[in-house]
């Protein structure tokens, strides 16, 4: 059985990657496949409010938990409760659901069409969001990221075996946005309660301020993508009491994915924090070859 709090399966598949990354037939077909091999899903099921976890844990043999990393970081300044400043993942899957027919475009509550917009933050999820605010229709699109500019190649001796640290270009980024590097936005201003522009300034390679280097800029929609925390604690995680770490995070090792209550694992974003999707894949195998050995007291799956 799998249970979900939203209208389709998929997650962060579905609502938060674009459909121009990533078309979601791939996801129907897998689910069509998962049901045909016999998993139940439950959809629009809030733990703890629409099924009791007292009634899960009675009436299995063991739980995983794969509910992702998804509350937002966040930035509390000044003019942080104006109107037009929105998280990303408040953003991304309005679009989806208008591509799925899930709601019309009329219902959609945030769009960028005739906008200028800033996006904060400088990874993956920014730069969907750079590509859905120009399918919107946005005016302009200007991208913040409060590190330095990556050089245009790396240093190999300094990076094996790490992940270069190089200037890297998305498809999205192309289409047109301004990218502003060594950025600190000091704070939102409006007018009447609605979002004007940013008032920023320039930082140095220890992210200290940098005198006489203050600016603004324009804005009509701010999205925050400076990515996730960890896992929402309120709620389910609160009621089954499970251990967290320091980051937040539910404590599990990747040897068992056990966590300290008996029978209930945990796998992906909600173990290990946010991630790449590569990384879900191989938790979830993981997870699977722990959980059918701790069944059956050996297993024959792959890990």
């Amino acid at each position: 059985m799998s249970t979900k709090k939203i209208q389709k399966l998929g997650e962060l598949l579905r609502y938060g990657i674009p459909d121009f990354k990533m078309e979601k037939h791939h996801i129907d077909r897998r689910v069509e496949q998962m049901q045909a091999e016999g998993v139940t899903f439950h959809f629009e099921k809030n733990i703890g409010v629409d099924l009791s976890m007292a009634d899960i844990e009675k009436n299995y043999d063991a739980i995983i938990l794969s509910g992702g990393s998804e509350k937002p970081r966040d930035l509390p300044i000044e003019g942080r409760d104006l109107s037009g400043i929105h998280f990303a993942m408040d953003f991304l899957p309005l679009q989806n659901k208008v591509i799925s027919y899930e709601i019309s475009e009329n219902e959609k509550s945030i769009t960028a069409n005739g906008k200028h917009v800033v996006v904060i933050g400088g990874g993956d999820t920014g730069s969907d969001c750079i590509g859905t605010s120009f399918r919107q229709g946005a005016l302009s699109v200007t991208q913040l990221e409060i590190m330095p500019e990556p050089p245009e190649k790396e240093n190999k001796q300094m990076t094996w075996p790490y992940w270069p640290l190089k200037m890297r270009t998305s498809s999205s980024q192309a289409e047109g946005a301004m990218r502003d590097f060594s950025v600190l936005t000091e704070s939102f201003e409006g007018s009447d309660g609605i979002l004007t522009g940013l008032n920023c300034i320039r930082v140095d390679d220890n992210l200290k301020k940098i005198d006489n280097s203050a600016f603004k800029i324009k804005a009509d929609l701010v999205l925050l993508a400076m990515g996730f925390v960890h896992p929402i604690h309120e709620g389910l995680l609160k009621q089954i009491g499970v251990t967290l770490n320091d980051r937040g995070n539910v404590q599990a090792n990747e040897n068992d994915y056990m966590t300290n209550i008996n029978k209930i694992f945990v796998a992906g974003d909600m173990r290990r924090g946010q991630s790449l999707v590569v990384w879900a894949i191989r938790e979830g195998r993981q997870v699977a070859h722990s959980v059918d050995k701790y069944l059956m007291g050996q297993t024959n799956l792959p890990r």
